[in-house]
């Protein structure tokens, strides 16, 4: 049973999109319905960064910070323009929800292309890149991650697609018939651009490039002297285009903090930074945290947030023990799908960052027996999907009769289904670290969000933004209307006292009418210096109360705050 390869019109393709999207949405408009959009406090932030970029009383690039890179930020912002999309959260969910269904496609394309034999298609590519399809696209905690403004569905979108032209590039180079130079430079090109876009979506990418420069570099001056005159000399010329291409984006946020920070590591060694955070939570005479320092309890720890994204009990050994023999497989007998294994870099990029990087993990079936970038394990999915689906691919194939091949295709689809109608039991991790993390700051903005309301709708805040601007995104406030650590000059080391932000600090009455600080964060301390009048106070279990300062008094204001 062949198909011919229609690249163009091509049904299944069509197919997949379809299905792709219909889950997709489905899954938004259920998250939606059920207010779960802005559970973690990330997606938040993201979207926030976004709206800053023209929603601030400082607008403009400089309001995408540092630590998280810009390309996330940069598709949002169109998506919530409306002060409805922005407060509800749904305008950071269109690139997510877009990424989903392109790495769906990704995926399937990569597995069927790949199987493919010549120029036709026979029922085993077909099989195996719809199984693989369906593993990637139905797991309970991508579909939620994809319903929400976290950059993890948009960076395996972009990681996916860099495999896609990355196998396209090397099996080009491989045919015996010798491929076009054009044909070669046009696959090599578009893995560049794609590793470019992961890169500036998740520092994972900048991994990721790595890996495949260094492999193209060798594939290419490995088969040199298979390549003619012409072919080679536009496939150099292209390669150094795919290096400068995996180098533009690194190099670009390296030049942006030097120039906006004076320390171009700073979203590494800075403040904000995962070691930073890392270090002032440490507790003296205990480690960071499980894995620091030890790479075999860092890959464990990663190991099990990937078994965890999978499946719960004890079905997420069997998926490991699946994606190893699908790994065995290619090394053993396929060695053209090699480059499949690149999509194996986010393990040691994940088992290295743990370990000295200051990147915790906390599983809750291990101590610390918590929540803490569990999601993290999904990076393995798109790996674990195409050799799991490889690995019965291969017992199909050596199947001696028909039914006995149809067989283990449904058992595989039992598989499948058995594993995640038990993550859907459990609720999936992704949406549990979600929700357990985020109780206690809800019920805290809530609050607050609707005491904020009955402000004066032209009055000025002073507001620290960092962990609770979800308040103000509640209370459809706009942002320009507060001053924050977002309105100052950070060229201007080690402080700028022009800056809106410290002169809002050293003199509230003289910038804003009402301050909103939290426990004892910069705006309270300044709040007791001044010695403005406290009129609210809000509580949260497990959050540091948000109280409500008068900074210049108006008539009329008091009783209607109170």
């Amino acid at each position: 049973m062949t198909a011919q390869l229609q690249p163009r019109r091509d049904p299944e393709i069509r197919l997949v999109l379809t299905l792709a999207t219909f889950t997709a949405l489905s899954a938004f408009a259920f998250y939606f319905q059920h207010g779960c959009l802005l559970l973690y406090g990330d997606a938040v932030a993201h979207i926030n960064i976004a709206r800053r970029v023209f929603d601030s009383r400082t607008p403009g690039l400089l309001q995408l910070g540092t630590v998280w890179l810009p390309l996330p930020h940069f598709l949002i912002t169109p998506f919530i323009l409306s002060m409805s999309s922005w407060s509800t959260g749904l305008g950071g969910s269109v690139p997510s929800l877009a990424a989903y269904v392109a790495a769906v496609v990704g995926l399937f394309r990569l597995v069927r292309t790949s199987l493919a034999s010549g120029p036709t298609l026979d029922a085993r590519a077909r099989l195996t890149a719809w199984l693989a399809a369906v593993i990637y696209a139905a797991n309970p905690n991508l579909i939620y991650l994809q319903a929400t403004a976290m950059t993890e569905s948009l960076y395996l979108a972009l990681f996916v697609w860099s495999v896609v032209f990355f196998a396209d590039f090397v099996r080009a180079l491989n045919t015996t018939a010798g491929s076009p130079a054009n044909t070669i430079a046009r696959s090599l090109l578009k893995c560049g651009l794609c590793l470019a876009g992961a890169e500036l979506t998740r520092y994972d990418g900048w991994f990721a490039a790595v890996v495949m420069v260094t492999t193209a570099v060798l594939i290419v001056f490995r088969k040199n002297r298979h390549l003619g005159l012409k072919s080679l000399t536009v496939t150099l010329a292209t390669l150094r285009l795919f290096i400068l291409s995996a180098a533009a984006a690194p190099t670009i946020w390296l030049i942006y903090n030097a120039a906006i920070y004076r320390n171009p590591l700073e979203f590494a060694i800075g403040p904000y930074s995962a070691r930073a955070i890392e270090q002032r939570n440490a507790v003296p005479g205990y480690p960071p945290h499980p894995g620091s320092h030890d790479l075999r309890a860092a890959a464990q720890y990663f190991v099990k947030s990937a078994e965890l994204s999978l499946a719960e009990g004890n079905t997420p050994k069997l998926w490991v023990f699946l994606a190893v023999a699908g790994v065995a497989v290619v090394l053993a007998h396929e060695r053209r799908l090699a480059p499949f294994l690149l999509l194996w870099v986010p393990l040691p990029f994940y088992v290295l960052s743990v370990a000295y990087a200051g990147t915790p993990i906390f599983v809750p079936v291990w101590w610390p027996f918590s929540y803490y970038n569990v999601r993290y394990g999904i990076q393995l999915l798109p790996a674990v999907a195409i050799f799991v689906a490889l690995a019965f691919s291969f017992v199909a194939r050596h199947a001696q009769n028909r039914q006995l091949k149809l067989g283990l295709v449904l058992a595989a689809l039992a598989f499948v289904a058995f594993s995640y109608a038990g993550v859907w039991r459990a609720q999936p991790v992704c949406f549990r670290e979600a929700w357990a993390n985020s109780r206690s700051r809800l019920a805290l903005e809530t609050q607050l969000a609707a005491n904020l309301r009955r402000l004066p709708a032209n009055s000025t805040l002073l507001m620290y933004l960092g962990d609770h601007v979800g308040a103000l995104q509640q209370a459809g406030i706009p942002l320009r209307r507060v001053i924050n650590e977002g309105n100052h000059r950070t060229w201007r080391q080690p402080t700028d006292p022009e800056g809106l932000w410290e002169r809002g600090l050293a003199d509230p009455q003289s910038v804003a009418d009402f301050a909103i600080g939290f426990g004892n964060d910069p705006v309270s301390q300044s709040a007791q210096r001044n010695h403005l009048q406290s009129i609210l106070v809000v509580e949260a279990m497990g959050q540091p109360p948000a109280t409500i300062y008068f900074a210049r008094v108006r008539s009329g204001v008091i009783s209607q705050v109170r």
